[in-house]
């Protein structure tokens, strides 16, 4: 079970040797301890993991002649992954293929240019993410081509974090409760220190904790080997 951020500020306390709040307060160390989530979970999720993905099923579609879609969370600081909400043989998204690309590749530019696709009779349809995400606000998912008829959309994303409170738990997996205890013992040991600097032992611990916790979250299977994909291999017989 995830450890809750007031018993790790126990823990802070008994380092800074301060089990009453006094010259910290609870309030003062849970903002650290947020700060310094943060900074792990921003490293997590450059693994490429998804561990903190959430799957949207009931509010993104791609509107008939749309441009961009329609309903991406606002919360929504990275996307994974979009593929139509049903996939079935039959229906208005049958064979739609979404693939990432860069707006300003010569190919989404073609696609722009093209006439709105039939979803039923398949193709692909490229997108990408603009603007700047969550926390900021929802980003701008353009696509190229159109379609003809609206399509539902499964939506695989990166959400926000949101802030912590002492009764929340640690959110960082992999057994991350040492860092974050590392982390806000020496932005706390900040405010006693004549040059107002984190202290560099504790970073330095900080930044042990952070490598090993980096590595022992991928890969996150050992059943199949990791390869890379070759150029057109999906078309090969």
């Amino acid at each position: 079970m995830s450890t809750l951020l007031s018993a790790l500020e126990v823990v802070v306390r008994g380092h800074l040797n301060e089990a009453t709040a006094s010259y910290w307060s609870s309030d003062e160390l849970v903002r650290l301890m947020n700060l310094g989530v943060h900074d792990l979970w921003r490293a997590v999720n450059d693994l490429g993991q998804k561990h903190f993905c959430t799957l949207d099923t009931t509010n993104v579609y791609l509107a008939a002649s749309g441009t961009s879609l329609t309903g991406v969370p606002a919360d929504c600081v990275r996307v994974h992954m979009i593929e139509p909400r049903v996939l079935t043989s039959s229906g208005a998204s049958r064979g739609l293929a979404f693939r990432p690309l860069r707006y300003n590749d010569p190919v989404f530019q073609s696609a722009r240019a093209s006439e709105a696709l039939d979803g039923s009779s398949g193709g692909t349809i490229y997108w990408d993410q603009i603007g700047a995400g969550g926390p900021v606000g929802a980003p701008t998912v353009v696509v190229a081509p159109s379609v003809t008829a609206a399509v539902l959309l499964a939506f695989t994303y990166v959400p926000a974090l949101t802030t912590l409170t002492a009764a929340s738990t640690n959110p960082v997996p992999g057994e991350s409760d040492n860092a974050i205890v590392a982390w806000t013992v020496a932005y706390a040991r900040a405010k006693e220190r004549e040059d107002r600097a984190p202290d560099p032992n504790w970073l330095t611990i900080y930044a042990t904790e952070k490598v090993n916790l980096l590595n022992s979250l991928t890969p996150r299977q050992d059943q199949e080997p990791r390869v890379t994909t070759a150029m057109f291999e999906d078309l090969w017989e």
